[in-house]
This record gives C-alpha cells, structure tokens and sequence, in this order.
C-alpha cells in the first residue's frame, strides 16, 4: 500500500479517517488533472515536432486512436500559465470614499476589478481551476509568497507591489502630471487617452513577478486606470494559447491598449503595444 494511503488507513477515529481520505482524494484528482495537461502537451508537441499519430502511438505502445483521445483530454496546456490549484486573485481595496477613520470605514473594490474577478474566474473555469478573490487592504499589505495567486492592483495602493515591481528592468509606471506606462528600452511613454483627450482607452501592465521569498512567482495585471486591468483581461481571454506558447511559465512583462465601450464600460478591444519582454535568459 503507498504510505500515504497506508497513513489515511492507519488514522483511529472513522470519521477523522474519513475526512483524511476525501482530502486525499481530492488531492489525487488534482494531480490527474495536472498529470492529464502535461501529458496532452507533450503529445502536441510531439506532433508540432513532426511526428504522426502513429508515430507517437508506437512509442507510447498505444493505438492511433488512442492518441487521439489522449491529445483531446484534459485541460489545454495554457492552464499551466496560472497554476495548478485553486486560485487566488488579489484585488486592491480602497476605503470607503466620503468617511473619516473615526467612522470605521469600509475595504472596497472598484466595479471594474470586481468585473475582472468574474471574467478571470470563468476563463479559469474553462482551464479546470477554481477561483476565489481576496482583497487587499488599504494599507497595501499582501502576501506574495504563494502559488496559484494572480494580483490586480495597481502600484499606487500597494507600495509591496511598487517595490516589487521596480526590479522590472523593461517596463515601468511613473508618475509626472499623472501616471503613465514607460518602456525603459526605447522610451516610449504609454499615457492613457482617458488623461489625454478624453478617448475611451487605456493602457495595462501584464507581467509574471517574482515572490519575494525567491521560490516562484506570480501573475500580476494593473491598468493605468481600473479600465485598464480590464484591458489585460480581454487580452488574455482572446490571446492565452499564443501567449503560453511564447512566455510558458517563465518571467516576462508587457504592455497592453485597450478600447472600450464609453457607455457600458466594456472592453472591446485589446491589444499588445510592447515586446514580451522576457526576464529570464
């Protein structure tokens, strides 16, 4: 018997016994749903390399319908590029405007960000994962050292994020009559039309950072407005095989525009306007 059923067979009490097994169940099944992706991406890249279904079925002492099984089942490869767990998407929170500390004001989070909670967590659905969101407080606070975590907040609620996000040796928010995106490599400066002439537009940060603890990292979207996290969203809901196939699971950053509808605030167009800029050789 393997020694972790062996622990969950040996645990006294039926019921502690019972509960001990379902989440190692649980645990199974995540790993095989994990192991089914890696095993559906390695077929297609088999198949990208040039090798026929029979071909691979040969080596995998399998038929050549069964290839075709095994490279339809389980969730696509891109699923790898946000985790392998239920997820977490950290929103920044603002104080309830219109209150005084004395008042004990509320945490709250910007429709938009609320928004791009609801879109993440239905593109994950289709990827197999779960979704829970958290908000982080006024004070900017958040724990970075976790896996399966996505962050959408801007630098200015958070000075955790801005610190992190000065080892960017790419791209950067700065901040003069108001904040901007720069590209340091060529110095373009991405100003949100929204700030410029009134346009329905903006401009967003997509990026995978590092933990502070060095043991992995995260994916972070913040816009230069709320709008524009939204605009990082779009892109990711229409662009998440491409973008897969070009950064994996390595670090990178890149610039996003969008457009969107001025009456019902949704996005209708995005698009990258920088290199993906690896961080990683």
């Amino acid at each position: 018997m393997h020694p972790e059923m062996h622990r969950v067979a040996e645990v006294v009490a039926p019921v502690d016994r019972a509960k001990a097994a379902i989440d190692l169940m649980a645990d199974y099944q995540g790993r095989v749903v994990e192991l089914s992706r890696i095993r559906r991406e390695a077929i297609e890249e088999a198949a990208a390399a040039g090798m026929s279904q029979s071909e691979i079925a040969a080596l995998l002492g399998v038929s050549r319908g069964r290839v075709g099984q095994l490279a339809s089942q389980g969730p696509p490869p891109e699923r790898a590029f946000f985790g392998t767990d239920l997820m977490t998407i950290s929103l920044g929170g603002k104080y309830e405007a219109g209150k005084s500390a004395s008042e004990n004001p509320g945490e709250v989070v910007a429709r938009e960000d609320l928004g791009n909670f609801d879109r993440l967590r239905k593109l994950l659905s289709t990827l197999k994962l779960d979704a829970q969101y958290e908000v982080i407080p006024p004070s900017g606070m958040v724990n970075l050292n976790r896996e399966n975590h996505v962050v959408v907040c801007g630098p200015r609620l958070s000075p955790i994020i801005a610190q992190v996000l000065e080892g960017d040796d790419y791209l950067r928010f700065e901040k003069d009559s108001a904040w901007h995106l720069v590209d340091l490599k060529t110095d373009e400066r991405y100003r949100s039309p929204m700030d410029e002439d009134g346009t329905a537009g903006d401009f967003g940060y997509l990026a995978r950072l590092p933990r502070l603890d060095g043991r992995g990292t995260f994916l972070y979207a913040a816009g230069i407005h709320a709008i524009g996290a939204n605009g990082v969203v779009h892109f990711l809901e229409n662009n998440l095989p491409e973008l897969y196939r070009e950064v994996r699971t390595r670090r990178f950053s890149t610039v996003i525009s969008c457009r969107y509808d001025p009456k019902t605030l949704e996005v209708v167009e995005s698009k990258r306007v920088t290199p993906i800029y690896r961080h990683e050789a």
